[in-house]
């Protein structure tokens, strides 16, 4: 039931009341009987006068119109009426009929619950509500991680992916069960108690083992994938006075005690190196560290730890874990750059960047989004001033949209390009997929997590702030496009754009029908899916901010796409080889970040917007959510 109206029922039928017919009797002697002409010409006689011969025009006039009426029926019936006469008495009725016309008659005003019980009782809202149309479709997801989960455990359990047509498990990411970590608090949103009981045994009884005896991993993807989901697990198991998504697993303090065992021994990467930059691979079991074979550091991996060291200190008490993390970034501020951009490759011997190569593809794309999200992160708290990480932000989304972003041909997408030589030199139209986190950014960055319509409202955003939105908007149809230009409806790793200079015949995604066939080019090196989430991501946020319905409808189209050319009946999802061919030839490998990322962005996308709001929680580059600490 709505809230009461400023108007009340009577005045409703007050309202349709006065639109009723009236005859002609009563117009004449309303207008006589109730008006002043009665008391003010009635007391003179010139108005006795006036008024006598007012009341003899009408009756001349009411008798015409009869007149007229017999005239005409007899003139048909005898058929010696003139075409002259029966003009002029039509014409003397039609004037008197306008004289005297009765006011239109109005629809009835309903009040807005009337209107429900009016339309329900037609038939017009006899349609399946929209919610609970996108309830079912979340629901269509949440089957998708239990199908993905149940082929992990019965053929992978405790390896770091499962490789689904061959019915294996493999470890590519140091053997540490980074599904398991991966998938967890995607299972504690979804309410999966079964599969959030399972994982949590196996970290409660594996992964401690497992970190204190393997080898070397990668510092920047055992921090977002396993850290991440250790810290989001504590979060949403009640930790830190958080939520308490879990109603099965060990108690918060379990996933916070390994998740500083790990912690400490990756600081080895930032104590062993000579500069504050960090070397790019950890031995776990000996906490050693070393760079690289080409002794350089991807710019995005020495700059996506923050999130999650930050974090971690708040909960332990410990400064040192955000300590390290945060001198990367004070000294990354530093650095020269072209309009806020930064090569994509970094020595943690010299501190200084290596090589010219802008893009915000692979090596690039996660430094510019932790810029934005760290200082979301920190911009309540009494640690510090943390204003030159939007600062940095704002100037290389300034430089992003003046060096990068072009247009294609024919059709005008946008699309942001690489720059291979360095700013000096030509632009290329490639464009990664890990390139679609950036609309996503963008938004966030606009509103910092708000509703447009609320940030509108209370004059929160600046006209820069509206360029980077509609920007957001623009490169979110471009990514979506990328899916659906395909005979598969799922994007290629890598896309190129038909610009001006650039043109290759013979090489489109299939899908003959898209208008965007002749603008996105697929080499063939490129056309493989590894069921990335960045896309979906994007689409996320920006429904959660715009509220239009068409990023929902997008994600329901690549989830089927999903569904329809990637599930292994045994188990499991797999990535594909070329996505412009049907059937798709699978490539047997599911990353951990369709359970970790994809699942749970499209599973939030589909679902209220209550649950892990913006402005409330910031999602690491993992799609693990940590929770925003104020002061």
């Amino acid at each position: 039931m709505s809230k009461s109206l400023p108007y009340s029922m009577k005045d409703v039928h007050y309202d349709n009341a006065k639109f009723r017919h009236r005859s002609l009797f009563k117009v004449i002697t309303q207008t006589l009987l109730t008006s002043n002409m009665r008391r003010e010409c009635g007391s003179c006689s010139t108005g006795k006068f006036l008024g006598l011969l007012m009341i003899f025009g009408l009756a001349c006039l009411m008798l015409t119109h009869t007149n007229k009426a017999h005239s005409v029926s007899d003139g048909l019936a005898k058929g010696i009426a003139t075409n002259e006469e029966h003009k002029e008495v039509t014409d003397i009725g039609i004037r008197f009929k306008k004289l005297f016309r009765r006011a239109p008659r109005l629809p009835p005003r309903l009040s807005p619950d009337e209107k429900i019980i009016h339309h329900n009782f037609t038939g017009k809202l006899n349609e399946p509500n929209v919610e609970e149309q996108w309830k079912a479709r979340q629901q269509n997801v949440k089957d998708a991680f239990t199908h993905a989960w149940s082929g992990y455990k019965k053929f992978a359990m405790g390896y770091d992916e499962l490789m689904p047509v061959s019915r294996l498990g493999v470890d590519g990411l140091g053997g540490l069960g980074a599904t398991v970590v991966d998938a967890l608090d995607t299972a504690m949103i979804m309410g999966l108690d079964d599969v959030v009981s399972e994982a949590s045994s196996w970290i409660e009884s594996h992964l401690l083992d497992r970190i204190r005896q393997k080898g070397q991993v990668n510092l920047f993807e055992t921090t977002i994938r396993v850290l991440g989901g250790l810290l989001s697990a504590y979060h949403l198991s009640g930790g830190d006075q958080g939520m308490t998504l879990a109603q099965k697993g060990p108690k918060p303090t379990i996933y916070l005690d390994i998740a500083k065992n790990l912690a400490d021994r990756l600081l080895s990467a930032f104590t062993s190196s000579p500069t504050t930059i960090p070397f790019s691979d950890v031995v776990l079991r000996d906490s050693s560290a070393h760079s690289a074979p080409d002794g350089l550091s991807s710019t995005s991996e020495v700059s996506t730890l923050q999130l999650e060291f930050n974090y971690l200190s708040a909960i332990s008490g410990d400064p040192k874990y955000s300590t390290e993390g945060m001198k990367v970034l004070a000294h990354l501020k530093t650095l020269p750059k072209t309009e806020g951009l930064v090569p994509i490759y970094i020595s943690p011997h010299s501190g200084e960047f290596s090589g010219e190569n802008i893009r915000l593809g692979s090596r690039g794309d996660s430094y510019y989004e932790y810029l934005i999200k760290v200082w979301l992160q920190l911009r309540d708290t009494q640690d510090g001033n943390f204003t030159y990480l939007h600062d940095m932000y704002e100037e290389a989304m300034r430089g992003v949209k003046h060096m990068l972003v072009q247009k294609s041909t024919p059709s005008e997408l946008f699309f942001v390009g690489e720059l291979p030589v360095g700013p000096k030199g030509y632009l290329s139209p490639k464009m990664d997929h890990l390139v679609c986190f950036l609309p996503g950014t963008l938004a966030l960055g606009a509103t910092k997590g708000l509703t447009k319509e609320k940030a509108m409202k209370d004059n929160l955003l600046t006209f820069e702030d509206l360029d980077n939105l509609k920007l957001a908007e623009d490169l979110t149809k471009t990514c979506f496009e990328m899916y659906s230009v395909t005979s598969t409806g799922l994007a290629p790793e890598i896309a190129y754009f038909h610009t001006k200079d650039y043109f290759e015949s013979g090489l489109d995604g299939g899908n003959k029908s898209s208008e965007y066939v002749n603008d996105i080019i697929i080499k063939h090196a490129d056309r493989h899916n590894l069921l990335r989430p960045e896309t979906v991501e994007s689409l996320f946020v920006l429904y959660r901010i715009t509220q239009d319905p068409k990023y929902r409808e997008w994600g329901w189209q690549i989830f089927e796409s999903f569904e329809k050319y990637t599930k292994v009946e045994s188990g499991g999802y797999s990535s594909l080889d070329d996505v412009t061919t049907v059937p798709p030839p699978k490539r047997d490998k599911m990353e951990t970040f369709f359970l970790g990322e994809t699942l749970k962005y499209l599973y939030l996308l589909f679902g209220d917007s209550s649950v892990m709001p913006l402005d409330k929680f910031v999602f690491n580059t993992e799609a693990h959510p940590l929770p925003i600490k104020s002061s």
